[in-house]
């Protein structure tokens, strides 16, 4: 039993001009030979498809298919075949040897197809191919495949920059991490994935970063981010604290009278990077004491109480 034309395009039988091709457009960017290299079954299938829509794109075409004048094929049947016979279809809307595909490739797709409007105009140089077909995309120079990696790095490293050797495919290929690099950020090695066929340039490798959480800084930008814990009697009578930055450890002063929530800002402790300097963001938080302390609460119980609230 020949197959039905529009069940292969996905169309029902009335559908119209415009249905057709659109469905069409969609089966051939799919199925298209330079999207799928080296798949059989997708080739074969892109043939079925644009056999199809060789007939049922071609308004006389479809008429004599839907009589049942021509198969699936575009062979003549036995109703009115005379009429066929070396005319137009000949027993074979393709030609000689049934094949759209000619000597050199496809050669422009069913009922002369304008592959430009499923891909694009520059469908042709991108896949390598040209007006001639798509046997000549295969000797055109193309780049190569990228190559994926991920790569684990602990904050500092990733805040201040560092350099780490990997193994891909068995190079030994030293990485440079810019200062700032953040995470699930993608660095980009140029030239160095696989090689282009035909003599084409060669892939990239590109690298995922992931970035391990801190234990007590977190970035935003080229800004660092820290919450420095501070006692009852630090932050009523201020004083000297030690804090610890991507750089090393400084001493600020914090103020007297300070609340939970002031923010300390230390000029260019942050990130360092070709965007610029960024600084540390210090956020005071008072802890009170985790056990009882008689003269502590001696000493809180003699002040007067202040209004500290408006509502």
């Amino acid at each position: 039993m020949d197959k039905n034309l529009y069940h292969v395009l996905g169309v029902s039988k009335d559908a119209t001009e415009a249905e057709i091709k659109s469905a069409y457009r969609k089966l051939a960017r799919k199925y298209h030979p330079d999207v799928n290299k080296d798949n059989k079954e997708a080739a074969d299938k892109f043939k079925e498809v644009s056999c199809a829509y060789d007939i049922l794109g071609n308004k006389e075409k479809r008429q004599k298919y839907d009589n049942n004048e021509i198969d699936a094929e575009g062979k003549p049947t036995g109703f009115g075949a005379g009429g066929f016979h070396g005319g137009a279809y000949g027993g074979n809307p393709f030609g000689a040897g049934g094949n759209p595909f000619g000597a050199e490739g496809f050669q422009g797709g069913g009922a002369n197809f304008d592959f430009s409007s499923i891909f694009g105009e520059d469908i042709f140089s991108q896949f390598g191919g040209g007006a001639r077909g798509f046997g000549a995309s295969s000797r055109r120079p193309r780049k190569g495949d990228d190559l994926a990696y991920t790569m684990r790095l602990d904050f500092l490293s990733a805040a201040l920059g560092t350099e780490k050797t990997v193994m891909i495919q068995g190079k030994s290929i030293n990485v440079k991490i810019p200062a700032g690099t953040t995470d699930g950020q993608t660095l980009r090695l140029k030239g160095l994935g696989n090689p282009g066929p035909n003599n084409g340039p060669n892939g990239d490798v590109l690298i995922t970063v992931n970035v391990d959480k801190h234990p007590y800084f977190s970035a935003d930008g080229l800004d660092i981010h820290l919450e420095l814990p501070i006692s009852i009697k630090e932050a009523v009578l201020g004083g000297k604290v030690t804090v610890p930055t991507i750089s090393g450890k400084v001493m600020v002063t914090v103020p007297p009278y300070s609340s939970s929530g002031e923010k300390l800002r230390l000029k260019g402790k942050g990130i360092k990077n070709t965007k610029g300097q960024g600084d540390e963001i210090v956020t005071l938080k008072i802890v009170t004491p985790t056990t009882a302390n008689p003269d502590l609460e001696k000493a809180l119980s003699a002040i007067k109480d202040e209004p500290i609230r408006n509502f």
